[in-house]
């Protein structure tokens, strides 16, 4: 085949490729389904709903619409790990996306981009270059402060280096969590310590899935560990999945439910969500498409 005849058929795959990435898989949303056995033996399943990365701006109304919907999954709580918004004026979108899912038991941290508006950067560097070092940044530009309020006002608990508990269908639940490890605000030593021995399960929330802290964790003797972060890769390749993680967790871990294989036993249920958005400044998705996870979490 000649060249002239190459090249126009290249570049037409090439913008196929590219509208489907930044048009079709990014607006389609998959809800994902996992048990995990992690209750005191006895207690009653508990569904937990797991969002996170949603990236929000005003302009994304069916993204929006589609986390409205997530309520209609009648969950007993909910984990959000951050990176909910990506523009200034996002905060009062997001709230109301979440709608009657703040009527419900919930918890949260945040991640960079709940306080650092997103920056154009070439993609390359999340190829070549190891990107799970800390990252400090001037003050924020985004406003945290009416997100955290938001959230906290409808009920949901900051767990931003914070440890809590919530009596959720009479059982007592466990947490700890910790702020972004990638813009160096965790503060592990602020909840250090073993996890409740009481609780029917112990919870680790984190936005940054970084094996340090996970560590920690699972010495702490937390049963479940939930993160975000990764997009999944955002672009994965058959059969070899994730390209990169953007932290230090192996890529085979880049999404979904998994034994963690930390320092201790029995080693921790580890869920990372590829989650919901992407960055402005790169509005695409290839074989990972957005997702949020119901788990129902049921005894040992």
């Amino acid at each position: 085949m000649r060249a002239r005849t190459l090249i126009p058929l290249t570049l037409t795959a090439g913008a196929a490729a590219a509208g489907y990435a930044a048009l079709i898989e990014r607006n389609w949303f998959a809800l994902r389904r996992y048990e995990v056995p992690v209750l005191a033996p006895g207690t009653a399943p508990m569904r937990v709903l797991h969002i996170s990365d949603a990236h929000l701006t005003p302009a994304r109304r069916r993204l929006a619409a589609w986390i409205a919907a997530l309520d209609e999954l009648e969950p007993d709580l909910v984990v959000n790990t951050g990176d909910c918004i990506a523009h200034p004026e996002a905060v009062p979108h997001f709230l109301a996306a979440l709608g009657p899912l703040l009527r419900r038991p919930g918890v949260f941290v945040f991640g960079s981009n709940d306080l650092y508006a997103p920056e154009p950067r070439n993609p390359a560097r999340y190829l070549f270059k190891k990107t799970h070092g800390k990252r400090l940044r001037s003050l924020p530009t985004l406003p945290w402060e009416k997100l955290r309020d938001g959230m906290t006002e409808g009920g949901w608990l900051d767990l931003n280096n914070n440890r809590a508990r919530l009596e959720i269908g009479g059982a007592r639940v466990a947490f700890a969590g910790v702020h972004d490890s990638h813009i160096a605000r965790d503060r592990y030593a602020q909840i250090a310590g073993t996890a409740d021995p009481a609780a029917v399960v112990r919870v680790g929330i984190l936005h940054s899935p970084e094996p340090r802290l996970l560590d920690q964790f699972a010495a702490d003797r937390y049963d479940l560990l939930l993160a975000g972060h990764t997009h999944g890769g955002q672009l994965r390749l058959p059969v070899y999945g994730a390209l990169v993680t953007n932290c230090g967790l192996d890529r085979e871990m880049a999404r979904g439910l998994h034994r963690y294989p930390g320092p201790s036993q029995p080693s921790p249920w580890l869920h990372v969500s590829a989650g919901l958005g992407t960055s402005p400044w790169a509005p695409a998705r290839v074989a990972c498409r957005p997702e949020a996870s119901l788990l129902t979490l049921v005894p040992r």
